[in-house]
C-alpha cells in the first residue's frame, strides 16, 4: 500500500509505504507549537516526493532539520528531523484518510539536547535561513 500526503493546494505531495500511526506526537518546540501539527515518523528511504512545484523550505537555530511547506498555501507538509536525520516527521493531517482527532503525546523540543544551554529558542529568526 501507498500512503499519499499532500499540502492543500496539491502544489507539495509526497508518499510513502507505512503508515506509523504509533508514532504520532506532538512537540513542543519554538515553530512545532506554533504549527500544532500531528507528526508520525517516516524513514528516509521511504518517503518519496511526488510533486514539488511549491515545495519551501526553513532552518532555524542549529540548522540541522528542514521544515518543508507550500509556498502558495503555507500548509508543512514535513520536515527532516533534528534527532535523527535519517527520519521525517509528516503532517499528520496531511495524509489522506488519516484520522487526526486523537490524543498524541508531546515531545519535550523546548529542552532539545541540541540546543545550547541558556538559547532562546524565540530568538531563533535572527539565525534563519532556506534550506540548501
Amino acid at each position: 500500500m501507498t500512503y499519499r500526503a499532500s499540502c492543500h493546494c496539491g502544489g507539495v505531495k509526497i508518499s510513502f509505504p507505512v503508515l506509523r500511526e504509533e508514532s504520532a506526537l506532538r512537540c513542543d518546540c519554538s515553530l512545532c507549537r506554533r504549527k500544532g501539527a500531528i507528526m508520525i515518523t517516516v524513514m528516509e528511504d521511504e518517503l518519496t516526493i511526488e510533486r514539488e512545484i511549491t515545495l519551501g523550505c526553513y532552518q532555524f537555530g542549529t540548522m540541522t532539520a528542514r521544515h518543508y511547506f507550500c509556498t502558495r498555501c503555507g500548509i508543512y507538509t514535513h520536515h527532516r528531523r533534528r534527532s535523527n536525520p535519517k527520519e521525517f516527521g509528516v503532517n499528520l493531517g496531511c495524509v489522506e484518510g488519516a484520522d487526526v482527532r486523537r490524543e498524541v503525546p508531546w515531545v519535550d523540543g523546548v529542552n532539545h539536547p541540541s540546543d545550547a544551554v541558556g538559547q532562546d529558542a524565540d530568538s531563533a529568526v535572527e539565525e534563519s535561513a532556506p534550506c540548501d
